[in-house]
């Protein structure tokens, strides 16, 4: 199995803001960075920007 790799940034946030991020984060009992992981990722998926994935490639290509 592949493993994840992940790249850290900077990412300059408001104090409302990051309050707001902390709390649902809480709520939810995920990490303020996981949350944000969770956020960007929700994000990415309803865009439709999210990269397929490789089991998913072959399998479509599979059954052509």
């Amino acid at each position: 199995m592949a493993e994840k790799s992940t790249k850290s940034f900077i990412l300059r946030v408001d104090t409302e803001t990051m309050n707001a991020i902390e709390a649902w984060a809480a709520d939810e009992f995920r990490s303020t960075n996981g949350q944000l992981q969770w956020i960007i990722t929700e994000a990415l998926r309803k865009a439709k920007r999210l990269p397929k994935k490789k089991n998913q490639t072959q399998n479509n290509e599979e059954n052509k």
